[in-house]
């Protein structure tokens, strides 16, 4: 079966930027400042309050793939280590992205089920753009490998994150104090959108060398 790895990275919106009644909603439970920061920065782990600024694809066997990122200013298209990158608008990074992972009979990410695969689905849904792949397949089926799935037996043991199974099994991790997830919507705002995508390709080498290393000693 043809696979591709799957990954995007995250912004969330400015929490003034909502109606009063939607912000009033999140913020129900914050009392003092230090809470409604931590509101802030959840903003970004889901699709109603954040926008997708970067989509990542990898073909894990040939190593090569692309990154859609999302920029208002029009950057050329260009390619580093085969990784082609290629900017957009939110909308039509999504489009792009639907018009390539229909190609693949399987889908591979970290976390994807819970995290990825429903923020694309729902962003696609805001634009009114619709998926030409379905990325939320029966849980135990291979169009979809989550490896978070996998490697937790499907959720007998606990869940850790990327980086804490990239130092346990020896993998680089992509993930740094100067660089990880929680970073990029200060970047995003900073306008470092191509530092983000090529962040992007490393979390997509990473899921694809842990995702060998399931494929020979775990499944």
């Amino acid at each position: 079966m043809s696979k591709i790895i799957v990954d995007i990275e995250t912004s969330g919106y400015e929490l003034e930027s909502f109606d009063k009644t939607v912000q009033d909603y999140l913020k129900k439970s914050a009392d003092t400042e230090e809470e409604i920061q931590k509101v802030r920065e959840s903003l970004s782990f889901y699709p109603l309050t954040a926008q997708i600024v970067a989509i990542g694809l990898l073909n894990p066997y040939t190593d090569k793939g692309a990154v859609y990122y999302n920029s208002d200013q029009k950057y050329p298209e260009y390619e580093k280590d085969g990784i082609v990158f290629e900017c957009g608008t939110e909308a039509e990074i999504i489009e792009k992205f639907w018009s390539v992972v229909n190609k693949y009979e399987t889908i591979i990410t970290f976390n994807g089920r819970v995290f990825d695969a429903p923020f694309l689905i729902i962003r696609s849904a805001i634009h009114r753009i619709k998926p030409t792949k379905n990325l939320m397949p029966n849980r135990f089926s291979d169009e979809h490998i989550d490896l978070l799935d996998r490697l937790t037996f499907f959720g007998a043991t606990r869940r850790f994150n990327l980086d804490t199974w990239c130092h346990a099994l020896g993998i680089d991790s992509p993930k740094s104090e100067d660089m990880n997830g929680y970073k990029v919507p200060e970047m995003f705002k900073a306008s470092k959108i191509q530092e983000i995508a090529e962040y992007c390709v490393l979390d997509l080498r990473a899921t694809k060398k842990l995702f060998f290393l399931w494929l020979e000693y775990v499944k």
